[in-house]
């Protein structure tokens, strides 16, 4: 496992974060036992970067790993979120407005039991409160010692910036991570979010890199599983033939198309730290297996055309009168 630097800060962390999201759900993941085996297991290959948030499993993750790293705290970097209610109907939750965001944290200290939190995300953008409050805060929040640093998760490109660039003038802390989807099958990123994370210095840590499980390539070899998802809207042909070319390559260079997927989008053009999460051991280990190697221009070539979108105005527009073109000799 190698490290980097989390945006602009000097905070280092994994080249892969592990996603803490199935940890104690009874839905999509597992009890204590096999979450505190995937912990481990994510520890010894190196990683330092583990990403949680309240609302999972109604706050059974965060109570899970403040378990596990109790006799690791210091070597961890431990990420969480607040937005998501939860209070039940409360018009005060699931809001980042001052009195949510203070309640979350003191919540979530007492569930991870902990003194502070390394990185804390916003987890969405709630369109009411303002900036300000906002940002205000979430410095008040580092400047008491609860927070270290900050990221925002699954928000429009110009509250982003425009936060930052608040905070900037301000001299309150800014955002130096930016957690959204992205994948073979999600690349309407690439409009806007993914240039901005670039052009501001902030690291990107993707969630469903691998698209749900339809990039693993599972519902082109089960026809009666693919007619279930389709029918419920979970797959498109779109979709299966993208996994087709992922599988393909997988097979032909000799690894699993997990990891294919994943190395897409390590190798994007922008600072990518994705998030891995598994219901058990083995699952984890697999994706893990992405850091032993790196896709060919050719494979990224071929990846990339299958999966293209329009980027749409106005980056198409400028793109194709405005690129400067080099003078031929």
């Amino acid at each position: 496992m190698e490290y980097r630097l989390l945006g602009r800060s000097g905070l280092r962390v994994s080249e892969l974060a592990l996603g803490a999201m199935t940890f104690g759900s009874e839905a999509m993941g597992v009890e204590k036992d096999e979450s505190h085996k995937v912990y481990d297991a994510f520890r010894e290959a190196g990683g330092n970067f583990i990403d949680t948030a309240n609302g999972y499993a109604g706050g059974r993750s965060e109570e899970f790993l403040g378990e596990f790293i109790a006799d690791d705290r210091d070597r961890v970097v431990l990420a969480t979120k607040f937005t998501i209610p939860m209070r039940g109907r409360d018009v005060n939750a699931g809001t980042n407005s001052r009195k949510n965001m203070m309640e979350s944290v003191e919540a979530s200290l007492r569930r991870l039991q902990t003194d502070f939190i390394d990185l804390y995300w916003v987890h969405a953008w709630d369109a009411l409160t303002p900036t300000e409050e906002l940002m205000r805060g979430l410095d008040d929040l580092v400047r008491a010692g609860k927070v270290r640093y900050l990221g925002m998760s699954d928000t429009p490109a110009w509250v982003v910036s425009r936060a930052n660039m608040m905070a900037d003038l301000r001299g309150w802390t800014s955002f130096v991570g930016l957690q959204i989807p992205f994948s073979l099958l999600e690349r309407s990123v690439e409009r806007e979010l993914l240039p901005m994370a670039k052009a501001l210095g902030i690291t990107v840590t993707p969630w469903g890199a691998v698209g749900a499980g339809v990039l693993t390539g599972k519902y082109n070899r089960d026809p009666q599983a693919k007619g279930r998802a389709a029918a419920l809207g979970h797959i498109s042909e779109r979709g299966i033939e993208i996994a087709g070319v992922v599988v393909e390559i997988a097979e032909k260079i000799g690894r699993t198309p997990s990891q294919v997927a994943l190395n897409w989008v390590r190798q994007a053009d922008a600072e990518i730290v994705p998030l891995v999460g598994a219901r058990v051991v083995e699952q984890l280990q697999e994706n893990l297996g992405c850091l032993e190697f790196t896709l060919e221009d050719s494979e990224m070539r071929r990846l990339n055309d299958v999966s293209r979108i329009e980027l749409g105005f106005p980056r198409d527009f400028l793109e194709q009168r405005f690129r400067p073109r080099r003078r031929s000799r």
